[in-house]
């Protein structure tokens, strides 16, 4: 994985200097809040509901043991012992003291990690696949790209003032496991007929109150010329994107407004004056980069170990989780393994520090030192022998880590919601954990089969509800908590934005709500039909109807000890 190099350490030492003197001038009110906040903000220091959180980048989901274990460090000695892993890739830690916050990034920089534009109105934290470089059907490693886009982004003196946050994220793969179609600029590796290396260049998607699918405005960008198109996307959005009002300022709402043609037309003209620039890359800038990302040292293994065949089919456990929680590797005798974040009764994307602490023994014991963060806020070691999945199954099995529900119902992704964050309207963790206590048994679970369930407490969208093929969004009604309900919803090559089914619903209704959503898909399903084919074949009105056929309990039902189901 990439190392820091004399200007990283520069830049991060010098960046931790300034931050420690004005968290001094601001304890001392030389400094005054609306002051302050900026300048916290670009060092990804919230205030949230209880207390300081801090959101720490993770670049394109990538982690070495050692990262993992001052993230065990930090949130024992700052925190309450956990962090929360976030679909951006990066991780957060929710009980930050401010005077403190000086002495955890100069911390993090001990092992080159910073938190710089984790917040702000500049180009985020780059994200990508979490099997970039071992998945079977990778066409490109996208890693060195993301680590030039993290190298050109960061402190870019023309972007430091977006007209409002900007995320870029890059898939090098057949399959998109990245979400490009839901980034301002999502970014899709291919080869054109030559067999040259380019992008397919997505621009204007993203979530949040006007959920936008990306439209292609380049079918074939040649790879040298990457940054010099990203900079021609973002001088036409910095120019003509809005900063009058902050829910029209994304550049979804610009690509919108003229339409992706005029869009691409100005790109174009923008890009013509440029694109053999400084910014063009070079096949040598590009080696300078892929160096460290090359192979780790793969031992010459045979294609199927007949011990492990011999477990697999004797230990039905171990099977489910194979199923779920393994994937294919390009390397013969070698697996990538998730290690799930999503046990029943935990927050979805929440580790322990003695979690976090184990999963990086894991990574040095099995996975060559390395660990990955998915958008959908589990860890993955993406480098296992196939014949010490075993042990390494029985060994994650004891913390808590083992969960088979990859992609199952349970395996939900979810914002940290009302319960820390100051601008959701409702919570979403108890929502997660009610529905994953409802359906936790794995037998049913994998007779649902693949579904994507997705939560936010707000319209902020943290827990990409609109890609969920069921989305719940906690919404204020009177004052009071509610949630509302999208189908559709779907990521990858074939993203789509869910459809709202109809009035909202309380917390105590929603493990039934969704109960009934799935008997509609039991019934209406044909052999081998996911959830989100059925949905697509028969539309949401199917569903709509048999949710709202007759009352569901509310709290006050509750309170009164009736059940409007019985």
């Amino acid at each position: 994985m990439y190392r820091y190099d004399q200007y990283d350490h520069q830049i991060v030492k010098e960046r931790v200097a300034q931050y420690r003197d004005q968290v001094r001038r601001r304890l001392s009110d030389e400094l005054v809040e609306d002051e302050f906040r900026i300048l916290r903000l670009q060092n990804g220091l919230y205030l949230q509901r209880h207390a300081y959180m801090l959101r720490i980048a993770i670049p394109y989901g990538m982690l070495a043991s050692k990262q993992l274990r001052k993230f065990a460090e930090i949130a024992v000695k700052n925190d309450r012992g956990y962090g929360h892993f976030t679909t951006r890739q990066n991780i957060q830690f929710n009980w930050i003291k401010l005077e403190e916050s000086p002495d955890i990034l100069a911390e993090l920089a001990s092992v080159e990690m910073h938190a710089i534009q984790t917040s702000g109105n500049c180009i985020r934290n780059t994200t990508s696949d979490e099997l970039a470089g071992v998945a079977a059907d990778e066409i490109v490693d996208p890693r060195p790209y993301a680590e030039l886009i993290r190298e050109w982004s960061t402190f870019h003196p023309e972007f430091a003032y977006l007209p409002r946050k900007f995320k870029i994220a890059i898939s090098g793969a057949k399959e998109d496991r990245a979400a490009t179609a839901v980034h301002d600029i999502g970014l899709h590796v291919v080869k054109n007929e030559a067999g040259e290396v380019g992008f397919r260049v997505l621009v204007g998607g993203g979530m949040g109150r006007t959920p936008i699918l990306g439209s292609v405005i380049r079918e074939f960008l040649p790879w040298h010329h990457a940054m010099s198109y990203l900079e021609a996307i973002l001088r036409v959005y910095n120019q003509y994107g809005r900063r009058d009002n902050i829910y029209k300022a994304r550049i979804k709402i610009l690509v919108k407004a003229i339409g992706p043609e005029e869009f691409a037309r100005q790109v174009e003209a923008e890009w013509a004056e440029i694109k053999d620039g400084p910014s063009t890359l070079t096949e040598e800038e590009l080696q300078r980069v892929a160096q460290y990302f090359v192979p780790p040292a793969y031992e010459t293994l045979p294609a199927v170990d007949a011990e492990f065949e011999r477990l697999k089919a004797e230990d039905r456990g171990f099977a489910n989780w194979l199923l779920r929680n393994v994937k294919a590797h390009k390397v013969p005798g070698y697996a990538a393994v998730i290690l799930s974040l999503k046990k029943p009764g935990v927050p979805p994307g929440d580790i322990t520090a003695d979690q976090m602490n184990f999963a990086a023994d894991l990574a040095d014991q099995y996975s060559f030192g390395e660990l990955r963060v998915t958008h959908e806020q589990n860890l993955v070691l993406a480098d296992v022998k196939q014949s010490e999945l075993y042990t390494l199954w029985k060994l994650a099995k004891s913390h808590g880590l083992a969960t088979p529900n990859i992609g199952l119902l349970t395996d939900i992704i979810c914002c940290p919601g009302g319960d820390f964050c100051s601008l959701a309207n409702a919570k979403s963790i108890p929502i997660a954990q009610a529905i994953a206590e409802k359906f936790e048994d794995i037998d049913y679970q994998h007779d649902i089969g693949d579904i994507e369930l997705n939560i936010s407490g707000c319209i902020n969208a943290c827990g990409h509800h609109h890609v969920g093929n069921i989305g719940i969004l906690g919404v204020d009604k009177d004052g009071s908590e509610w949630y509302q309900v999208s189908l559709g919803g779907a990521q990858g090559n074939t993203s789509s934005i869910g459809k709202i089914i109809g009035p909202s619903f309380s917390a105590q209704q929603m493990p039934t709500v969704i109960d009934r959503l799935l008997q509609v898909y039991v019934k209406q399903r044909t052999e081998d039909e996911l959830f989100i084919d059925t949905v697509r074949r028969i539309g949401v009105a199917p569903f709509k109807e048999f949710v709202y056929a007759t009352p569901i309990a509310t709290s006050a039902d509750y309170l009164a000890g009736e059940d409007a189901n019985a």
